[in-house]
């Protein structure tokens, strides 16, 4: 393991953080429920019946004894819980619709994070991005001066490590919508350890190209260091001028990055998620995420094609999101 997951442990270890995750008869779930808590990293809540969920893990050969399991059907509190969620929701939910959306474990796991039940919650091993995204977007929202949230991803190899956004979720942000990623990922890049140097990533280095899609970003930038004064942030940039310093010496001679940036902002969605997935494949990094950011309480995605691996990851990174 890296040493920026060593050093995510350390940070959350003492503090017993609960992660909800709603698909608690998913074997990768399992898998990683049953080694966060023999390790003592965080309390796992498991979403689904008692019974199921324990006869799965007895099948699979794993030990969930150190996890607390919720059955929304048998959930002493469920009444509560559908009143919170009807005020939540202003007048857009019934009770009646609120009962039987709360049947839904996304849901039901996202009012456990809202109510103070629990610090965080995973899910997206079977379950689709807007199966996950939804329900925090209707119930626990985006912090204040936030407009929307955005997935990030932490690109791991050896000593390392950058971050990549947004690669998840707004197909096609406008200039404010990336000025406002690029203050999130910065502070969420501090979460790791890194020492935030933002690039606004673009087909243009400075005004080489001119095009509606280059000006977006060049404004962007503008945005951005107004709300940031203070943060190294610089582009628009072709990846090299970012990243390769004698690129940068001869593209971008004045910019305060000097190709030395270690979070990058992508102009779209296509070019992140290409982006990502090329440096995963081609460079052999680790990708970790998506991490969603923005939101008042933790809740992250995975990946339908992840592993135990990935989910145990994540969920070290949701309880150190919720310190």
């Amino acid at each position: 393991m890296s040493d920026l997951f060593v050093s995510l442990k350390d940070k959350v270890k003492s503090d017993s953080k609960r992660i909800v995750f709603p698909e608690g008869l998913d074997e990768r779930i399992l898998t990683a429920a049953s080694q966060l808590g023999a390790e003592g990293i965080l309390k796992p809540v498991l979403i689904g019946n008692e019974e199921k969920v324990v006869q799965k893990a007895q099948e699979l050969q794993v030990d969930v004894s150190a996890s607390e399991i919720i059955d929304p059907q048998n959930y002493a509190a469920f009444d509560d819980m559908v009143a919170s969620f009807v005020e939540r929701r202003k007048g857009k939910n019934t009770e009646e619709q609120a009962r039987e959306m709360l049947l839904d474990e996304n849901y039901f796991g996202t009012m456990l994070v809202y109510m103070g039940k629990a610090d965080g919650l995973v899910s997206g091993a079977a379950h689709s991005t807007a199966d996950t995204v939804r329900p925090a977007l209707q119930i626990i929202k985006t912090k204040p001066g936030i407009k929307k949230t955005s997935g990030v991803f932490i690109m791991v190899k050896e000593e390392e490590k950058y971050i990549f956004a947004d690669c998840a979720i707004n197909i096609a942000p406008d200039s404010q919508d990336l000025a406002e990623i690029a203050g999130a990922s910065a502070e969420t890049a501090k979460l790791f350890d890194i020492d935030p140097r933002v690039a606004m990533l673009s087909f243009s280095t400075k005004g080489s190209a001119k095009s509606e899609e280059t000006e977006k970003v060049a404004e962007a930038v503008k945005i951005a260091k107004e709300q940031n004064p203070d943060l190294p942030l610089d582009g628009e940039f072709q990846f090299d001028a970012a990243f390769v310093p004698a690129v940068a010496e001869k593209k971008a001679p004045g910019s305060e990055l000097k190709g030395d940036a270690n979070v990058f902002i992508f102009p779209g969605l296509e070019a992140g998620n290409i982006g990502y997935k090329i440096a995963q494949r081609l460079g052999n990094f680790d990708a970790v995420g998506p991490i969603l950011q923005g939101l008042n309480q933790p809740v992250n995605d995975l990946s339908r094609g992840c592993v135990a691996d990935d989910v145990y990851k994540l969920a070290i990174i949701t309880a150190a999101q919720a310190l």
